[in-house]
């Protein structure tokens, strides 16, 4: 069994790709990492059963409801904003907005569509499937750093919708929409189309439909916090200096990604980084502080 079990699940995953596509929906990839992880602990039945009940179920839970509550957020308290993070990018890079520079120089139109916005679409897409991906990973090899990566995964949607209440923000894509902004395109749809594998809608596929979806949920950015997580959690595993250098390249070329298709604000991608270490450095004071309680409860029995 430990060797048909993954045997069958790499042919049925295969098939499923062969039909529908990369699983990047978060439920279906979900479903299929944990199924996955099946295939690899046929050995410990129960163990994988206990897994999936206390430590996936809550997760799925978790971004379940952030999807919900996210689609729900601007409105709650305030109308939508579109100046202070357009005005804080012009300060920041002496009055230009970096998307509106950055796609008057690179985007050619969708006829013509250059190495570079496959590679930044590549970039931008790869969030979808990374910070699950990693929590498998994570289980499989390193239990104890799983739960923490969970913890800072659901910590960071927490924050991001109470943020995303109190100051919806507008990307730059919807300012250039409103008249607030040089007109700029919304690049990952257009791209999408001149890729042959793949099939993309912003409401079928990333925000399933108007309740879910939010185009005022943009700082911070939960792509760049993610991207940094998934870096931060892999650094200390990884000793290959190449590779290192590929985790250090990652956050910087989502920022790029990010901002040249009209996502989001360079601000928005620094938010979403302090708000990553701010996390981190919460779930693992909760964790480190919890070690000398439990220690100190078990000698006391």
């Amino acid at each position: 069994m430990r060797w048909v079990a993954p045997a069958l699940y790499v042919a049925a995953l295969s098939g499923y790709m062969w039909r529908e596509g990369v699983p990047v929906g978060r439920e279906r990839l979900l479903l299929w990492i944990v199924l996955g992880l099946l295939a690899l602990s046929t050995t410990n039945l129960v163990g994988w059963l206990r897994s999936v009940v206390f430590e996936w179920l809550p997760l799925a839970l978790v971004l379940a409801a952030y999807d919900l509550l996210r689609g729900r957020a601007d409105g709650l308290f305030f109308s939508t904003w579109y100046r202070p993070q357009l005005d804080a990018d012009a300060f920041l890079f002496g009055g230009t907005v970096p998307t509106v520079w950055l796609q008057d120089r690179l985007w050619h139109g969708t006829s013509d569509v250059r190495w570079y916005d496959y590679a930044s679409w590549t970039v931008y897409v790869s969030y979808f499937v990374a910070t699950y991906l990693l929590a498998g990973v994570l289980w499989f090899f390193a239990r104890a750093r799983f739960r923490r990566y969970v913890g800072s995964v659901a910590l960071l949607a927490g924050m991001a919708f109470a943020t995303f209440a109190l100051f919806p923000a507008a990307p730059p894509w919807l300012a250039s929409r409103e008249g607030e902004l040089d007109w700029t395109t919304r690049l990952i749809g257009p791209i999408s189309g001149h890729v042959p594998f793949f099939s993309f809608s912003f409401e079928g596929l990333w925000e399933r439909g108007s309740e879910y979806s939010n185009p005022a949920a943009a700082v911070p950015s939960l792509h760049a916090a993610y991207t940094l997580l998934f870096t931060l959690f892999l650094w200390r595993s990884t000793r290959w200096a190449s590779a290192r250098a590929l985790l250090a390249l990652y956050p910087p070329a989502m920022a790029f990604a990010l901002v040249y298709t009209a996502e989001h604000y360079f601000v928005d991608i620094l938010l979403g980084w302090a708000y990553t270490v701010a996390a981190v450095w919460v779930v693992c004071r909760i964790a480190d502080g919890a070690r000398p309680w439990r220690a100190g409860r078990a000698l006391r029995r």
